[in-house]
Formats: C-alpha cells, sequence, structure tokens
C-alpha cells in the first residue's frame, strides 16, 4: 500500500535528471595539456618503431634458419 501513494517521476523529469548529471560529469574531466599530448605522442610513435625493428629481426632472422634448414636438406 505504501508504493500507491508514491508519486512515480514522469519520462521528462527521468530524462531531465539524467541529462543533468551527465553535464555534471563532463564538467569533472580534466583534458591533458599540450605538452603532455606532445610527451604521449612520442612515446607511442617510439614504441611503434620499436615493435616494428623487433619484428622486422625476427621475420628475417627466422627466414635466415629457415633458409638455412631447407638448403642442408639430408640426401
Amino acid at each position: 500500500m505504501a508504493d500507491s501513494t508514491k508519486k512515480k517521476k514522469g519520462f521528462f523529469k527521468k530524462s531531465s535528471s539524467f541529462f543533468r548529471s551527465c553535464i555534471g560529469e563532463i564538467k569533472k574531466i580534466t583534458w591533458p595539456t599540450a605538452a603532455t599530448t606532445t610527451k604521449n605522442f612520442g612515446v607511442v610513435v617510439v614504441v611503434i618503431i620499436v615493435s616494428g625493428l623487433l619484428i622486422y629481426g625476427l621475420d628475417r632472422g627466422l627466414y635466415a634458419l629457415l633458409h638455412l634448414v631447407m638448403n642442408t636438406g639430408v640426401a
């Protein structure tokens, strides 16, 4: 019986409450500075280059090993 005496929130009240809380959360965001963004970009570029060189080295080394094994066949 207690539930019937409570008034339910309408669709528009729920929606406006939701969007107000979204705006409040968006205001809490702290954006990175230009210096931080530049530093992070540099770190990403270095990691990509190092990873690429590592994969290239492994590829060339394994290819050389495979070539060595294929040319020394048992006859």
